[in-house]
């Protein structure tokens, strides 16, 4: 059996690089469990990028300069309920708080049965972009995330590890996707 590196937020640089997702030049051999998530990348991603819609990043290992991960990033903002609010020490009037959205997050195949974490540090990746935009563009309190069931009934469990709460206020039992925000702060 294969020895799977751990890949932290401390330890993830040594494995890869990250680089935005500009051009067909850059793909090549991405494939991960999702077949919907792997058309996003090679048929969508650019021309979302083009039309302002989502900013695509890849993790490219080092090694072998495969790419490892995906992740598009997009501008949301979620509606939370008052107890949410409280929770969060948010003394806003306002339902709806800026955040970033991970709209689409995938891991190779082979880069997941190689390392252990690879998503867990994408987040981080995610927190640290939604931190830096606060402090030069925006503010942007939350990281969020359409949490897709359909493909993965264990997700839930791989973002509430990595710190995401269910927004009260989005929940549905019938949808194929469950809302989720972690705060950039805590």
């Amino acid at each position: 059996m294969l020895k799977r590196n751990s890949v932290t937020y401390k330890n993830g640089w040594n494995y890869f690089q990250l680089e935005k997702f500009m051009s067909k030049e850059q793909l090549g051999g991405f494939n991960c469990a999702v077949v919907e998530y792997n058309n996003y990348l090679n048929q969508d991603a650019l021309r979302s990028w083009d039309d302002h819609i989502a900013f695509t990043l890849l993790l490219r290992e080092k090694e072998t300069k495969s790419i490892s991960a995906y992740m598009s990033l997009i501008a949301d903002a979620i509606k939370i309920s008052v107890s949410e609010k409280e929770l969060h020490s948010l003394k806003y009037p306002f339902k709806t708080i800026p955040a970033m959205k991970i709209a689409k997050l995938a891991v190779d195949n082979e880069a997941q049965e190689k390392y252990k974490g690879i998503g867990s540090f994408m987040i981080h990746i995610a927190k640290s972009f939604a931190i830096s935009c606060n402090k030069r563009y925006m503010a942007c309190r939350f990281l969020s995330v359409d949490a897709d069931i359909e493909h993965n009934s264990s997700v839930l469990n791989f973002y509430e590890k990595n710190s995401f709460l269910v927004n009260e206020e989005l929940y549905n039992k019938n949808r194929k996707t469950i809302s989720m925000r972690r705060d950039i702060y805590c």
